[in-house]
C-alpha cells in the first residue's frame, strides 16, 4: 500500500495544512481526503504540484508501507 507523506513533510518544514490547501487550488474534500491518505488514486498533476511547494521528489513524497 502506498501513502503519501505530506504532513511529515509539512512538520519537518514548518508549513501548516492551511497553507498547502491555499497552494493547491482543489476542493478542501479532496485535498482532506489526499493528505489524510483516505484516496485511492492522485493525479500526475497534483504530484507535481506538491512536489514543487514542498521543495521534494516523488520518492521523498511517497511511501510503501505493508499492510
Amino acid at each position: 500500500m502506498m501513502r503519501l507523506k505530506v504532513l511529515d513533510l509539512l512538520e519537518k518544514q514548518g508549513k501548516t495544512k492551511y497553507w498547502l490547501y491555499k497552494q493547491m487550488n482543489m476542493s478542501y474534500q479532496n485535498f482532506s481526503r489526499m493528505v489524510n491518505n483516505e484516496t485511492k488514486s492522485i493525479r500526475y498533476e497534483n504530484l507535481e504540484i506538491l512536489c514543487q511547494l514542498l521543495n521534494c521528489t516523488p520518492n521523498d513524497l511517497l511511501e510503501s508501507k505493508e499492510d
